[in-house]
């Protein structure tokens, strides 16, 4: 270590005199790192110079003045996504070249907003590499195959050749392999170079060019090649990157011409290449949707629509290659979609959300309609712009007295229109005290916060609650104007009285593709707006989210992060107690229910507890899909489905339908109940559900205040209605609905046959129910020994008596039977024109987009004309079904007796059972204690071994659980083996579990 001290006290000796002699050393150094012999040792000099200074940052400002150099790391960003391996870089700076500040780190930021692929085995060059850092952290992150870091400093480039050696090599002088077992020295070199010239000297092609080309003072290139030598004065070297100081003012006069000619000379040496998303979309026809080629259009007339399309359909290719089943996301919104959306308002409004802060909703009039359920104000006042979508019923002219003496009826919504100019709407609010106020804002409002100041003190005054529209001002734009609100929320934290909604609608390809969010920061309301979303709507397309994600994602890849600190914002008001609260039926329904549980940071959940499926997604399906969006121009035939559902509920139940018939697409069958359940409410009808309905559809009736009684069933008839016990339910119930899902129960997996549903139809016949007939989970019949098929129109036919207000409603769900996992498509046929006028007083329904309606018309050609490929596909699901089902029988026999009673049903995608060896015993896990039944069950085996399952409270039936059978084949393995693992806990020994984690 002596010696090792003397050689750095030389070292040090040198660089005292002046930069020309710093210089002189580290060229000296150079040479001997570039000795094979003599590099281990001059490369553990360096070391052991860099920690002499290392552990003091004043010692290392003191070496700048006194030694003419340092050597310190350079900290890499670590929230730059992606970056896998060192978090630093070593690197020597001297005062002749220019020394990394903001402006390179931004570039470099920058370039890691790139896919991996545009450098991975790529031939890179940097312009313009200083002491080449960007070089050397570029080849450490991406791999490429050869990196040239250019410069027309001399003195730069022996720098960056020692930071590269500095870099490659531990303090041991050893080489420091990377996973393809080469180091920095093979992948990067560095070459004195007036732009691209070495590379057009030594005839080297490139596949990408980068540079943040510095600012120079005579851009003549034979000019400067004369006047810059390696003893040019380092205060002369400096000036080229830096002559800004010189000139007094920072705009760049003569980089344009810089960049002009370093673009010219870069057309001489890069290799011709295709765009890498085209390349991608490609290679997704090419491997295994051939067939879809055809249909492949990349020609736009508009740049603008090219450049918004192009990168989507590189996004959806891979999606769809790299997953072959529906992923599971929560009913808020795509997880990825929430954090794009928080990541443009952080990036391009400076305002810190996180993904919970949003909420994703179908379409801003479905958000609205939501909201004003959720809180069911006595009086609301909304935007006249805004009501459009809302239930006429709702809507008011008349004079309101009284709003807050209860005057009304529980949990129902009065809404009043309202201007859109701030001041007359703030006069409003203060007369009327409303308890909801929604509004947007015109645009010359928009421009500064001062209206939405406003609008927040007076609501917070008279205790209303504020939803702001921001749709027409938020621009999905790299260099968006002016926006009051969202300049608010970068400095404060927005009031918990207050939630801002947006809809998406703005994009140059697809006028009728909408998604909308919704922004809270009151966890509560978050919480609350996002069960809502949950129970109403099931959840939002993934498809609408995909598209705008694209946006967002290009935009935040355009987008330069700003490295200052977020500034400090200011906290929230308190809002007084007296604002209004969630309705009654709202707070009950969303305190039984049983929602969506995600995966926390330490363990993914395991869920049967979902109605979806997420079994292997067919190719039919995937081509269908890629190729609604690939086609230009398509016809509005080619998205028409009327004919091809009227065919599908023709064979598969027999049901009639004609040109009077009114057939309504949803996002979700879901969606389209609950419009149902309120066209029963405005009947002032009761909905009558069978025990052992699916627990969401309960929960929903209940959300929205419906009346709803529950007809019995037991285990001996299936949980099937019978007809007596219907007919005695219905002989005390003034104008009732009646709920049945079949042929396939949802969550049982029975069957109701012909003969029964014929019996049914008749008792409803004679008693003037209407009936809403569920398809939605049918069309995945496995066991069908002696089951007789539907014929609607015959068991209706015969009927020998029916009241006027009998009338019977088809419910179906296109995604289950055609095996179109991730991709739903509600439908609704009427037949009764009084009950279609009552619908249409709620339009605020969020209908599929037209590439999911030519997808779904494809599927249902392949379908319907029993294409022999896709035929197979669906019988090959339904035997997975079947096979899973007799699995999950047989895992649940313990010694002699069953642990766990199952109801073995005959298709579908769930199937009940009863904990039966369970019932009663004691199980504590992780603070959590109790004696199990058959609603705390779901808790218990949640907390014990992540699996999610649905309790006896979501099926209605005592002590009966739902477990849904359709997971992805590894996930229902992992969820066999969390069954078998809970049993283990329970019935152990000691016949109770003592579990410390999972």
């Amino acid at each position: 270590m002596a010696a090792e001290d003397k050689d750095v006290d030389a070292f040090l000796a040198d660089c005292t005199v002046s930069g020309d002699a710093a210089y002189a050393a580290a060229r000296a150094m150079l040479e001997r790192l570039h000795e094979p012999a003599t590099r281990p040792a001059a490369r553990r000099l360096l070391g052991t110079v860099r920690r002499r200074f290392a552990a003091d940052p004043a010692a290392g400002e003191d070496c700048f003045r006194t030694f003419h150099f340092r050597i310190h790391d350079i900290q890499l960003d670590p929230h730059i996504q992606g970056f896998q391996q060192r978090k630093k870089l070593t690197m020597m700076e001297i005062p002749s070249i220019f020394i990394p500040e903001d402006w390179s780190f931004t570039f470099y930021e920058g370039l890691n907003r790139h896919q991996d692929s545009i450098f991975r085995d790529k031939t890179v060059a940097e312009l313009g590499c200083g002491n080449g850092w960007i070089s050397i952290a570029l080849a450490e992150k991406w791999s490429p195959s050869k990196v040239y870091g250019l410069d027309i400093n001399p003195r730069a480039v022996k720098i960056a050749w020692i930071n590269l050696y500095l870099n490659a090599l531990d303090d041991d002088g050893l080489p420091i392999y990377d996973g393809e077992g080469k180091t920095l020295l093979d992948r990067v070199e560095f070459h004195e170079s007036d732009l691209l010239s070495y590379c057009r000297v030594n005839n080297i092609e490139l596949d990408r060019i980068v540079g943040c080309i510095p600012q120079i003072l005579n851009l003549n290139p034979e000019a400067m090649s004369k006047i810059i030598t390696e003893n040019s004065s380092e205060e002369f070297l400096y000036s080229l990157s830096n002559y800004c100081a010189l000139q007094g003012f920072v705009e760049d006069q003569f980089g344009l011409g810089l960049i002009a000619r370093a673009v010219e000379e870069g057309i001489a040496v890069i290799k011709p290449s295709e765009d890498f998303q085209v390349k991608k979309i490609f290679e997704f026809l090419r491997d295994g949707f051939r067939e879809v080629s055809s249909s492949l259009d990349l020609s736009f007339d508009d740049d603008s629509v090219a450049d918004e399309k192009i990168p989507f359909l590189a996004y959806l290719a891979s999606f769809l290659k790299e997953n072959k089943s529906n992923p599971c996301e929560p009913p808020a919104g795509c997880l990825n979609f929430r954090k794009l959306v928080a990541g443009f308002m952080k990036s391009y409004h400076h305002i810190p959300l996180t993904p919970d802060n949003v909420v994703v909703f179908p379409s801003r009039a479905v958000a609205i309609e939501n909201a004003l359920q959720l809180f069911s104000p006595a009086l609301a006042i909304v935007d006249e712009h805004l009501t459009r979508h809302l239930p006429k019923h709702w809507l008011t002219s008349l004079a309101i007295k009284g709003t807050a003496d209860g005057n009304h009826a529980e949990d129902t919504v009065t809404v009043i229109e309202a201007p859109r100019q701030s001041d007359l709407l703030i006069e409003l609010i203060r007369k009327l005290k409303p308890q909801v106020v929604v509004t947007g804002m015109a645009q010359f409002e928009a421009i500064t916060s001062a209206a939405f100041e406003n609008l927040l003190s007076i609501t917070k005054d008279v205790g209303s609650r504020l939803f702001l529209d921001i749709s027409e001002h938020l621009e999905l734009s790299s260099l968006p104007s002016s926006n009051g609100v969202l300049k608010y929320l970068a400095g404060k934290t927005l009031p918990s009285h207050a939630a801002i909604l947006c809809g998406l609608v703005k994009n140059q390809v697809y006028s009728d593709l909408e998604v909308a969010f919704a922004i809270s920061e009151d966890a509560s309301v978050y919480k609350a707006l996002s069960q809502t979303i949950e129970l109403l709507e099931g959840h939002t397309s993934m498809i609408s989210q995909h598209y705008y994600g694209c946006l967002f994602h290009e935009l935040l890849a355009f987008q330069i992060a700003d490295r200052r600190p977020q500034q400090e914002r200011q906290p929230a008001e308190v809002i007084p107690q007296k604002m209004i609260g969630f309705s009654n039926s709202a707070m009950s329904s969303l305190k039984a229910a049983e929602f969506f549980i995600s995966d926390s940071s330490e363990s993914s959940i395991i869920h049967m507890d979902l109605d979806r499926s997420f079994l292997p997604v067919p190719s039919a399906v995937n081509a269908s899909v890629f190729e609604s969006f690939v086609r230009q121009n398509i016809t509005e035939s080619e998205t028409d489905v009327r004919s091809s559902i009227q065919q599908l509920v023709k064979e598969s139940y027999g049901f009639p339908t004609d040109g009077c018939s009114e057939i309504i697409y949803g996002n979700t069958s879901l969606a389209l109940f609950n419009k149902l359940v309120l066209c029963c409410i405005q009947e002032e009808g009761t909905m009558l559900f069978p025990l052992g309905t699916n627990g969401r559809y309960i929960s929903a009736a209940k959300f929205v205040n419906a009346n709803t009684l529950t007809i019995p069933t037991k285990f001996s008839s299936d949980f099937k209605i019978e007809p007596k016990v219907l007919a005695d339910t219905l002989k005390n119930v003034s104008r009732p609905w009646v709920y049945i899902s079949g042929p396939t129960i949802n969550p049982t997996g029975f069957l109701y046959s012909d003969s029964d549903i014929r019996d049914l139809l008749s008792v409803c016949a004679e008693y003037g129910a209407r009936v809403v007939l569920d398809t939605s989970f049918s069309g995945l019949e496995y066991q069908t020994d002696g089951w007789s098929r539907w014929n609607l129109e015959r068991s209706l036919s015969a009927l020998n008596f029916s009241r006027p207000s009998f009338s019977t409603v088809v419910l179906g769900e296109l995604s289950f039977e055609l095996t179109a996992a991730g991709h739903e498509f509600g439908f609704l046929i009427l037949n009764d024109s009084s009950l279609i006028d009552t619908f249409y007083n709620f339009p605020s329904l969020s209908r599929p987009h037209s590439t999911l309606k030519y997808t779904f018309k494809r599927l249902l050609g392949l379908k319907n004309q029993k294409d022999e490929h896709f035929s197979n596909l669906m019988l090959e699901q339904k035997e997975e079904l079947k096979n899973r089902a007799n699995h999950l029988i047989k895992v649940s026999s313990y010694t002699s007796k069953l642990w766990l009673d199952v109801a073995s049903g005959c298709g579908g995608i769930s199937m009940l059972a009863k904990p039966s060896a369970y019932i009663g015993k004691p199980f504590k896990v992780d603070g959590f204690e109790c004696k199990l039944d058959g609603c705390n069950i779901r808790e218990a085996i949640l907390r014990a071994t992540g699996l999610c399952i649905n309790s006896s409270s979501w099926t209605g039936i005592p002590d009966y659980c739902r477990f849904s059978l359709a997971l992805e084949s590894s996930e229902f393995e992992r969820a066999v083996g969390c069954i078998t693992r809970f049993k283990e806990f329970v019935l152990g020994c000691n016949a109770q579990a003592q579990v410390n984690g999972t």
